[in-house]
């Protein structure tokens, strides 16, 4: 059920820095940086892969559960989907 409409060119350049940021933790880690810089740098990819997935939540709701016109098994269908990736995010 893809929901991603306009914004995909938005979302993949957003991985793209992140993978950015991945790219930097392990080069750090090769270089023996410090704690310091490492622990500050991943802080970074988890702010930003935390910013991604509140757009992509934020979307998904739009698009499959508040848009008018949904049928009730429609709207409890997304938001079935919606519960299942919270639950596995937040463990």
């Amino acid at each position: 059920m893809s929901h991603l409409t306009g914004t995909n060119a938005d979302l993949v350049a957003r991985v793209r820095r992140i993978a950015g940021k991945v790219n930097a933790v392990e080069r750090e880690l090769t270089a023996d940086a410090s704690c310091t810089k490492v622990l500050q740098l991943v802080a970074a990819v988890r702010g930003a892969v935390n910013g991604l997935m509140d757009e992509i939540i934020a979307e998904h709701l739009e698009a499959h559960v508040a848009r008018p016109g949904l049928s009730d098994e429609e709207r409890a269908e997304g938001a079935e989907e919606l519960l299942a990736v919270i639950r596995r995010y937040a463990k």
